[in-house]
């Protein structure tokens, strides 16, 4: 029989130690990792917005005495877990010790300025750290999000393909991220390893880049990490970016509470794009538009014809995810549905980005899609799907006939790409509900797909050991 101590809210934080061959064990403050998804880090900040001056001290002197104990030297990171129902902070417990750098190391380096690679290679060198326990202090806030190949939208299933697109917010990080950030009032750092044609296979880890900004307050860091996942463009499988910028705007993320079942508790039946507002939708609705003015003004410019260019009417019916806006069109404003919106934006035919500004209200980094006969906007977590329409012609818009989509109710569809490791059925068999049909295998890790309702296998579409892309049939039920 196995009792294991039952924690209460639990929260992941990690001391990060650094220590040479003689005997020097430093503790470089905390870092917090609550934000996970299948013991995977999603999110990674330091310091914890949860550790006291105190706590930090009695981790960190428990983390220099254990690596102590085992004659270690070099970067290493003595993982916790900490009951967040314990105000009084006595309640953290050893997990493990990762004897190597981790992925989240910049967030360190960042409120510290000590670089950690440099030291690890001087200190198997031999040489001694330059600095004592007291030198080291905390200098504003860092956060570190994870870019991964995972589709939020479709319950985070691995993805793969080319990067038909790929621009990031800044280029591949070179220096000191705080002393770019002091100098400029905020900093972000971009990591990565792949380039824009690259392709993310089936066969590796699902992490594009890591995002790291830092700013003098928690609330700075969390804005600048918005900003520049709005500056993301990623094209060609499907990516977290969205999920990422629906956390930094969280109400809970903001105020600090945090637990290692934060994503489970808040997304519950799955994600579907960051949390909007009416007014962010009116300004939404104004932006669309304005593109669609911008759009159709443009291509009233070809030469030749009998009256010359006809004027674009300012007023318009804007379908905002399935909401009709009444929109018309003023100099640097938009009246919505009789409020009046101010913004601007830089949009021009052929362009995939912009940005709009709002005198009182958040600058909005905008991917900007057509996708006949709607513009797509993507937008601080969300894409918004917009439907513009002169006023005089919208009433005719419901004679349209919509094309229906095929009836897949029968089939089993592969949800992700990957490797059919093993058919559990075959032609003929009766299948009930919720019975294992296929195991599909994609970046480290088997999916089991199952059977929605019963029925019967009537066709083997594929065989094991193939590769299948995303709803390739698998099989088909009579």
């Amino acid at each position: 029989v196995f009792i294991e101590k039952f924690i209460e809210d639990p929260r992941h934080i990690e001391i990060q130690v650094l220590g040479d061959k003689h005997g020097t064990v430093l503790y470089l403050n905390e870092r917090e990792c609550s934000i996970q998804r299948r013991h995977q880090k999603v999110v990674e900040e330091a310091p914890s917005p949860f550790v006291t001056p105190e706590m930090r001290r009695k981790m960190g002197e428990q983390a220099v005495a254990l690596s102590k104990a085992v004659g270690y030297h070099s970067a290493g990171t003595v993982e916790l877990i900490v009951s967040g129902a314990d105000p009084t902070g006595e309640s953290f417990y050893f997990l493990e010790m990762n004897t190597r750098l981790q992925v989240e190391h910049p967030v360190t380096e960042a409120i510290t300025g000590i670089d950690l690679v440099e030291y690890m290679i001087r200190v198997a060198a031999g040489e001694k750290l330059p600095m004592s326990q007291d030198d080291i202090g905390i200098d504003g806030w860092a956060i570190e999000n994870r870019i991964y190949a995972e589709d939020p939208y479709r319950g985070f299933l691995p993805s793969t393909g080319r990067l038909v697109r790929y621009s990031t917010p800044v280029e591949p990080w070179a220096g000191d991220l705080r002393g770019v950030a002091q100098e400029n009032g905020g900093g972000v750092r971009f990591d990565s390893g792949v380039q824009e044609g690259g392709e993310v296979s089936i066969f590796y880890d699902p992490m594009i880049a890591k995002l790291v900004t830092w700013g003098t307050t928690r609330e700075e860091a969390a804005d600048l990490q918005i900003a520049a996942l709005d500056a993301v463009e990623l094209e060609g499988l499907g990516h977290n970016v969205d999920f990422l910028s629906a956390l930094m705007q969280h109400p809970r993320f903001r105020a600090g509470e945090l637990t290692t079942g934060f994503i489970a508790e808040e997304y519950p039946e799955g994600f579907e794009g960051a949390a909007t507002s009416e007014e962010r939708t009116r300004v939404i609705a104004a932006i669309a538009a304005g593109i669609e003015f911008t759009h159709q003004a443009r291509q009233r410019q070809i030469s030749g014809q009998l009256d010359g260019p006809q004027p674009v009417s300012p007023a318009w019916i804007v379908r905002v995810d399935g909401q009709d806006h009444t929109v018309t069109l003023g100099e640097g404003h938009a009246i919505v549905d009789g409020h009046t919106v101010e913004v601007t934006c830089d949009w021009a035919p052929g362009q995939r980005t912009a940005t709009a500004t709002q005198p009182d209200g958040p600058t909005l980094g905008l991917t900007v899609t057509r996708q006949r006969p709607n513009w797509q906007i993507n937008t601080h977590g969300r894409t918004y799907t917009a439907r513009v329409l002169p006023a005089r012609l919208a009433g005719h818009a419901g004679h349209m006939i919509e094309k229906q989509p095929p009836d897949t109710s029968k089939m089993l569809l592969c949800p992700m790409p990957g490797l059919l490791v093993k058919l559990h059925v075959g032609e003929g068999d009766k299948v009930e509900a919720g019975q294992p049909l296929a195991t599909v295998e994609a970046m480290k890790m088997e999916n089991i797909l199952r059977a929605e309702k019963a029925g019967t296998v009537a066709s083997i579409n594929t065989a094991e050991g193939e590769t299948l892309m995303v709803d390739a049939v698998i099989l088909e039920l009579e």
